[in-house]
């Protein structure tokens, strides 16, 4: 009998080590290595995976080590010595102290694969009994209680039915196809009359394209005394008797004016697209009962001295604005809802939210084409973000970020504030130059691996941090893509707004703000403890370890067998990861080693792992950035920001030598690209329901309502404050765009006597400071976001919020004081 209950013990203790070891070389494919080379360098260099790296480096020839040399046959990954495990990038993740010290480096950890639900299965039925505790892990952490699978399946059926919804306007609505016709307008105040198909109409949209004047700093002075060139539009309401004689006539709508420039510069003017909605008032009850048939006709007047050649459209059902601004509303609370109590994935909130858009525009009869909604995305944005990402990706595997990060360490002796204060005041000095999505792709990476190294939580340093590369940028005219739709704006640029005066207006202001938002932040972490994990170093860092490699396995999928193997491989490393933080939470915490010693350790564990590969990414850094700077001066701006950023990433590529581009491309924040995307058609279809349209209709209202002597002032606080409370909630790109016409216009209106440039400068201060107010209201932020989350940590909505909000509500106060004691008191403008 003890002789079968030994027999049984040994061939379980066989079968759960053949069930936990890693794969041999021999069993790594060409395709399996593929796959590993994709995967992030800390995961594809971790002593776990040394098979695939020796299976590579006998395919492939050697590769000098980056990390710590592959594990001996008879050692574990664990030191027994004081209970680490080193990670591929040469740091130490504490895990308690090791057992089976005879165990070899491949010993059983055990392949699980997760199923649909969430649960963890063994392969081939085999070592269950080990890996139960596995399994019960599992199942407490996906277990729901009923409440919450309850909630679960209502998300899924509020989701159905929003896809439903826009899915069948989708479906059974055509494209909207302008039919666009040319007409001339007679010379001399004649009429030109166009007749509208359908008589009973409520509203009218109209748009042209012709030689229309943009500003007025684009006429030019006339010498021969003329009267400014101008065309007037409206609709008429024909009623006919019974014979079809015209019985009586009435304009049935508001006047439309538009500015032309003069003759002889028709030639040399580039063509402009306006567009207007006439609302048609209801027929008149007595000659409608005393006709027999009425008829709307477009009218034309233009008082040039030549004929007015245009390109026009009619949209005969165009979307009644109240209505649209009340879906458009709707639509984006919903956005903010899925955000905020995190219902769905950020990225996945934003397609469903741009899809619901167009899809209300197609009830509307508005449904955009394919061609328009590319049109919407700004690629300019995306190619910037897209080199850059490639470019921080190979950079990162010449070791510089840990290697900086080790020399603030050391600059700052280990000090946590004056570490902070030098990190943010970096970063807003060079968002003041650079793109500030540009500084954040730079600067994340070196902060997490400070803050990691420090035992800091990176999430509150990387809020303050993108904060004041915010408050940066709004310093110059390139610092921030709203200032750069300001100070490109041919009206504003004419009337002494230049890169020098912009910058000089703005300075005292963005140092005021930065002292303040450093009060505030401050005042907000002044417990140390709130910059901290809240458990032990050793266990915050098991857990991100955890969910670093959690997150490689979820990239993989089941399609193929080579996938399929390093997918299983990276789950065996999830499972003896848990193990130990398992152990670690019950084991004692180890003393703080001194600052010394510490400094001594991580010089030693981070040197620059590739200085071949950093001297390139050099090169190609220095071509970038100075083109960035070049791209401030405005007679040197040949190439874009994007194509800047392209550009460089192709020259790295080159240089590196680099072969494998799906390892590159797997870098990329795919996820953060196509949030932005979906971002740009949501915000351009709430254009087109007319939600900024409204916004800015209210604000110049407000402005005209108010009383001559106090009207300046008025107007710097209604577009101080609307614009930054709006570009908390929307992107500021597209709210920059129309608040710029409506400040200039507020500037041409002789009646209101404004000068321009305060109001400017409020423009500015309001929609690049709002951008701290919520996570999603700067690219900055949600770039930051993105890469944090892909290093493995992960701030939501409501963080940013709580620490944000408050940061934008005193910069706007401290702005709105400057601004009202310079340009309003002592009139400096």
């Amino acid at each position: 009998m003890r002789v079968k209950v030994g027999k049984r013990i040994w061939l379980r203790k066989r079968r759960s080590k053949r069930a936990d070891s890693f794969p041999k070389p021999s069993e790594v494919t060409e395709g399996a290595l593929q796959v590993w080379r994709a995967l992030p360098e800390r995961i594809r260099q971790d002593p776990s995976l040394a098979s695939f790296r020796q299976e590579h480096e006998r395919l492939h020839g050697y590769e000098p080590p980056d990390v710590d040399p592959l594990p001996n046959d008879d050692t574990d990954d664990h030191d027994h010595n004081n209970g680490k495990i080193v990670d591929g990038g040469g740091g130490v993740i504490f895990c308690g102290s090791g057992h089976n010290k005879n165990a070899n480096a491949f010993s059983p950890i055990g392949i699980n694969v997760t199923n649909e639900m969430g649960q963890v299965r063994i392969l081939d039925g085999r070592d269950v009994e080990n890996n139960n505790e596995d399994q019960q892990d599992e199942t407490e952490h996906h277990g729901h209680s009923k409440l919450k699978k309850y909630l679960i399946w209502f998300k899924i059926a509020i989701l159905l039915v929003v896809w439903g919804v826009f899915t069948a306007f989708l479906m059974s609505t055509n494209e909207h196809v302008d039919e666009l016709k040319l007409i001339s307008i007679p010379k001399n105040g004649t009429e030109r009359v166009f007749r509208i198909s359908t008589a009973e109409l409520s509203r009218i949209g109209l748009h042209l394209t012709g030689a229309f004047r943009l500003q007025e700093a684009d006429a030019v002075k006339d010498t021969l005394q003329r009267p400014p060139p101008r065309l007037e539009i409206f609709v008429e309401r024909t009623y006919y008797n019974e014979s079809g004689e015209k019985a009586f006539d009435e304009i049935v709508s508001k006047l439309w004016i538009l500015d032309l420039v003069y003759p002889e510069f028709m030639d040399s003017t580039r063509e402009t697209h306006k567009a207007f909605q006439f609302q048609i008032e209801p027929l008149d009850g007595d000659y409608a009962n005393n006709t027999n048939l009425t008829e709307l006709t477009l009218h034309f007047v233009s008082n040039i001295d030549a004929e007015l050649p245009l390109q026009l459209s009619i949209d005969e059902s165009p979307i009644y604005k109240k209505e649209g601004v009340i879906y458009a509303a709707v639509v984006l609370c919903g956005l903010y809802v899925m955000i905020i109590w995190e219902i769905v994935n950020r990225t996945f909130a934003a397609i469903i939210a741009s899809t619901l858009s167009v899809g209300i525009l197609a009830a509307l009869n508005s449904r955009p084409s394919m061609v328009t909604i590319m049109g919407w995305i700004d690629v300019e944005t995306l190619l910037l973000l897209f080199g850059m990402m490639i470019l921080v990706a190979i950079l990162s595997e010449t070791g510089v970020f840990d290697y900086l990060a080790v020399y603030a360490y050391k600059i700052t002796n280990g000090h946590v504030w004056p570490l902070i204060n030098c990190l943010c005041l970096f970063t807003a000095i060079l968002s003041s130059f650079l793109d500030n999505v540009t500084t954040v792709l730079l600067m994340t990476p070196v902060t997490i691996r400070l803050c990691e190294v420090m035992s800091l939580n990176p999430v509150p340093i990387l809020m303050c941090m993108v904060i004041y590369s915010n408050i940066g940028g709004a310093l110059t005219p390139v610092g921030d893509p709203p200032n750069v739709i300001i100070a490109s704006n041919s009206f504003i640029s004419k009337n002494g707004v230049n890169f020098a005066i912009f910058t000089l207006h703005m300075l005292p202001g963005v140092i005021l703000v930065m002292f303040t938002s450093y009060v505030q932040l401050r005042y907000k972490f002044r417990n140390i403890a709130d910059l901290q994990f809240k458990e032990s170093p050793e266990v915050e860092e098991l857990r991100h370890e955890i969910h670093v490699w959690k997150r490689a396995a979820a990239s993989l999928s089941s399609y193929s067998k080579d996938e399929e193997l390093v997918r299983q491989t990276l789950m065996k490393k999830v499972n003896r990861l848990k193990r130990s933080l398992k152990k670690k939470m019950s084991a004692a915490v180890e003393p703080a080693i001194n600052y010394q010693q510490t400094l001594e350790n991580l010089q030693a564990k981070y040197p620059i792992r590739n200085k071949p590969l950093l001297i390139k990414c050099s090169c190609a850094l220095v071509f970038v950035i100075s083109l960035f700077f070049l791209h401030s001066v405005p007679e040197l701006q040949r190439l874009s920001l994007g194509w800047t950023a392209l550009l460089g990433a192709i020259f790295l590529i080159i240089l590196a030598d680099i072969e494998d581009m799906e390892a590159i491309l797997a870098r990329v924040e795919w996820s953060t690209l196509l949030f932005f995307a979906a971002l740009f058609i949501l915000m351009e279809a709430l254009s087109e329901l007319g939600l900024i349209e409204w916004i800015g209709n209210m604000t110049e209202s407000i402005i005209l309502g108010v009383g001559e002597e106090s009207r300046l002032m008025v107007a710097v606080l209604i577009i101080l404050w609307v614009s930054a409370i709006a570009s908390a909630f929307v992107d500021n790109i597209p709210l920059t765009t129309m608040m710029v016409k409506i400040t200039i216009s507020l500037a041409q209106n002789t009646a209101l006597k404004l000068p321009l440039q305060p109001l400017v400068w409020a423009l500015a201060f309001g929609a690049c400071l709002g951008g701290n107010g919520t996570l999603i209201g700067a690219s900055a932020n949600v770039v930051c976001a993105g890469v944090a989350e892909q290093h493995g940590y992960k701030f939501t909505f409501l963080q940013f919020f709580k620490v944000g909000f408050p940061v934008m509500i005193g910069s706007i106060i401290v702005s709105t004081g400057y601004l009202l004691v310079s340009h309003v008191l002592f009139a400096w403008h």
